[in-house]
């Protein structure tokens, strides 16, 4: 999804989360069908990010912030090594 998933919405029963329009339950544009998309909220409770695989609506900022995911290990770079040439004895 293009928009950041909100996790815990503050509404969420007013809102189709079936694309990235996020239409009012009264007003759905996305055409898939007359019946809006829950949020998973509605379904699974607070903790629903918690069951199951979400990988595909969470991106993975949200993941590795919600701790399912861990956060990549810091590298350090190198400096890079420049070569400068001499200058010639006169």
């Amino acid at each position: 999804m293009a928009k950041k998933f909100p996790i815990h919405p503050k509404n969420p029963e007013r809102i189709c989360w079936g694309c990235d329009k996020y239409c009012k339950d009264t007003d759905l544009q996305c055409g898939n069908g007359s019946e809006r998309i829950q949020h998973p909220i509605e379904l699974d409770g607070a903790d629903w990010y918690k069951k199951g695989d979400w990988s595909n609506l969470l991106s993975e900022q949200q993941q590795i912030e919600l701790g399912l995911k861990p956060a990549p290990k810091e590298t350090k770079h190198a400096k890079p090594h420049i070569k400068l040439p001499l200058k010639k004895p006169v």
